[in-house]
């Protein structure tokens, strides 16, 4: 929560929001005395921004009123307000397109709901629902009119964010059993001398470095301002870091045996945690579909 709400809010509101909106959010987001949690995830939608059912309507007094869902919304019971995805509809063509909405978390008609989670973690997970949430005129954040350009802005920092979060997690596991197989001795020898144990571990270091490195090209694009290469390389650095965290856990996990259940490693733990990188924000199979369309030019399946 703490590094989702510069990340992906701060992004978003430094670069497309009203000096008002700079002036009243930046400076608690940037210190951390604010925190804002991201709604975009839908019951029927996920993150497919093309598919959210959340809805903004004008009023008769030139503010919003917004109706919708959102699940798995991290940190709201913290969050001083939320940076809601909805959709207007566009007067000359009756279709829905995505807008950016500031969200107080006390406002009248926004409710939140906790999800239990089976994975331990220290922020939870909620669903969020919007009845006649009414907003200002000024709670939406930048141009009505490119919305789906400002959202992608916040979310390719949320995919390099994952990316690094994922790597700490393969690191970690790394480090354990790499410790663990240089002074585990079972025959005459540590078990690290085996290449049954080596050479999966050396295996796991060359893929996460890899993955370290294309997080390192998407920060280098996205701070140069190039947002079309940095919305190539987060999704593939996102990707990668997660495959290679999951691969890392798994092999740390299987080096230490019985071991690596235990509270005393805390390894198990990641196991689950890990796979949360292949899965949010965004599913690798979407990624593929970015990469297989955008990157090589190949037609849509959906």
């Amino acid at each position: 929560m703490l590094v989702v709400s510069p990340a992906i809010c701060g992004t978003v509101i430094a670069r497309f929001g009203t000096a008002g909106q700079k002036e009243r959010w930046l400076p608690g987001l940037a210190d951390g005395s604010i925190t804002m949690a991201f709604g975009i995830t839908e019951p029927d939608a996920g993150s497919n921004s093309h598919r959210i059912t959340t809805t903004a309507r004008r009023d008769e007094g030139g503010g919003w009123i917004l109706n919708g869902r959102k699940v798995f919304i991290t940190g709201v019971d913290n969050a001083d307000a939320v940076l809601v995805v909805g959709r207007t509809e566009d007067a000359r063509t009756g279709k829905l397109k995505p807008c950016l909405f500031i969200v107080p978390r006390e406002t009248h008609g926004f409710s939140h709901h906790h999800i239990p989670m089976e994975l331990a973690a220290a922020e939870k997970q909620f669903e969020l629902v919007l009845d006649d949430v009414t907003l200002p005129a000024d709670a939406l954040v930048g141009d009505e009119d490119a919305g789906l350009l400002q959202l992608f802005a916040g979310l390719n920092p949320e995919r390099i964010m994952t990316a690094a979060f994922a790597l700490g997690m393969g690191r970690y596991a790394l480090d354990k059993a790499v410790d663990y197989a240089r002074t585990r001795q079972v025959w005459k020898e540590p078990i690290g001398a085996h290449q049954a144990i080596a050479h999966p571990l050396a295996q796991a270091h060359i893929e996460l470095e890899l993955a370290r490195l294309m997080m390192a090209k998407a920060a280098y694009l996205y701070d140069a301002g190039d947002d079309a290469g940095a919305g190539e390389a987060a999704n593939m650095a996102k990707y990668a870091a997660g495959e290679a965290a999951v691969k890392a856990v798994d092999q740390a996990v299987h080096t230490l045996g019985g071991n690596g259940l235990t509270a005393e490693y805390g390894l198990a733990r990641l196991i689950t945690a890990a796979r949360v990188a292949r899965i949010a924000p965004v599913s690798r199979e979407m990624i593929l579909n970015y990469v297989s369309h955008q990157t090589l030019g190949l037609p849509k399946s959906y």
